[in-house]
């Protein structure tokens, strides 16, 4: 019996679906929506398909700042996109791109560590918005830093 309580608990942990809390989940994170260990800004917030590669670009960003990224917008299925005004090909539409920020981390931090995140294939800043976009494309033979745009 200990080895299927052990056996499930590992899986749990490592699938990502079970949060201990912890690591940035005190005071700061009240009133957010939490599922499937993520911090999300609403219930409208669809983190039901979040690729391996995003995920681990999240933890990158958790790991450096030691708390949960807090999700503005993750999966879009085509007719959320179109009322949210992204993009025919938003990466958001093929789980591999996520809008957050980290409560207590400035925008700037936010940044300045994405750029220099070998994982983060573009880059979206938004001026005057409290939050950015990553997300994992294939950055362009050559290129050091990712695709940047809205502000960056």
């Amino acid at each position: 019996m200990i080895r299927l309580i052990t056996a499930l608990a590992s899986a749990l942990l490592l699938s990502g679906c079970f949060f201990f809390g912890g690591g940035g989940g005190g005071a700061s994170y009240k009133g957010y929506v939490q599922r499937a260990g993520m911090f999300l800004s609403s219930t409208d917030v669809d983190n039901s398909c979040i690729s391996p590669k995003l995920r681990s670009v999240i933890g990158s960003f958790e790991r450096k700042f030691g708390k949960k990224i807090v999700v503005n917008s993750g999966y879009r299925d085509p007719i959320r996109n179109i009322i949210g005004g992204g993009e025919d090909s938003s990466y958001h539409m093929r789980c591999m791109a996520v809008d957050f920020f980290i409560p207590g981390v400035s925008k700037g931090q936010l940044v300045a560590f994405a750029m220099r995140n070998e994982q983060v294939g573009g880059l979206g800043c938004y001026p005057g918005r409290g939050f950015i976009h990553v997300d994992v494309r294939d950055r362009p033979r050559g290129w050091k830093k990712p695709v940047t745009f809205s502000g960056c």
